[in-house]
This record gives structure tokens, sequence and C-alpha cells, in this order.
């Protein structure tokens, strides 16, 4: 296992539509398990393949609480089949938007089908942070941030805000 880079907002190919993945394998569990270590290293709760630079649709959760046991989840070519109408506000944030949070509303139950780690396809319900979860990170397998959920002022100013960031970083590492 290994820890990915996570690309930052305005990377280009964080829009990037991702393909779906033709059979779980060896290579496919792999990128999952670097995927897992990435997203606890940061820390975070999930993280899309496209945002460590691999465009499938693959996901990795983890939603337990700091005090429980890991919980890892894998979904692979998620989808969507049915949604609840009443929406759940959130407070959000991103890998890819680091220290960036602002509240995001979404259907507060969905159902959703996918392939675990092993293959093996799901179908089930997802609520409330499940919800939330799932949604925010199926959006990056479309080439959707959860800032292009927000007025284009808040979206602009968290841009700025990583890029910063990523610049005092830079300068820090120079000297």
């Amino acid at each position: 296992m290994a820890i990915r880079e996570i690309l930052l907002v305005p990377n280009p190919q964080l829009k990037q539509v991702s393909e779906p993945v033709e059979r779980v394998d060896d290579d496919t569990r792999a990128l999952m398990d670097d995927m897992l270590e990435t997203m606890y290293d940061a820390p975070g709760i999930g993280l899309a393949a496209i945002q460590v630079g691999v465009p499938l649709r693959i996901i990795v959760m983890d939603l337990a609480g700091k005090d429980e046991e890991p919980k890892p989840q894998y979904f692979i070519n998620p989808e969507i089949l049915e949604d609840v109408e009443e929406l759940l506000p959130w407070e959000e944030g991103c890998l890819s938007v680091p220290d960036y949070y602002e509240e995001v509303e979404r259907p507060g139950r969905v159902k959703i089908r996918y392939l675990d780690y092993h293959g093996k396809q799901i179908t089930e319900w997802a609520e409330d942070l499940y919800a939330v979860c799932i949604q925010h990170e199926m959006d990056h397998l479309n080439g959707v941030l959860f800032i292009d959920h927000l007025s284009r002022l808040k979206r602009q100013r968290a841009i700025r805000k990583v890029q910063k960031a990523a610049r005092d970083k830079a300068l820090e590492a120079a000297e």
C-alpha cells in the first residue's frame, strides 16, 4: 500500500468524468487499498479515485467515529437508483479543497447500487451522513466538486484559499 498525492483545486483533472471499472481484480483492489491509506493519512472520510489522478469510478469511505474500529467501505461503479425529496443540509469539506467547509443540501436518503471490494453487487439505502458522503464522492466521479454547489463568490473564495495555502507551503519549503 502507498499514500498517493491528492489533487487540489483548481487542477483540471478533478473536472474529468471517470470511466466505469471493467472488472474487479487485484489491480483494482490495490488501488482501493492505496486510496484508503491516503484517505486515512489526510485524514478524511471519503475519497474518489479521480482525487488521486485515476479517472475510474471507484470510491472508498470510512464513517467510523474517532473512538471506533475502522469500517472501510469500497464502491465500484456506484449509482443512485432512487432518492427522497427531503433535502438534508450538511456542512461539507473535501480533501481536494482542504480547510474549507460550507453547508450543502442533498437528499437525506438515497438507494445505491455498487460493486464491493470483491466485485459483489450490493443494493442498499444510505441515510444521513452516509447518504451525504456517497453523493459527495459520486459527484467527484462526474467531475463535480462540492464547491460547485455554492455561489460563484464562495467557490472562487475557496479556490483562492487553497491556492494561497499551496503558495505559502511552497515558499516555506524553499526557505
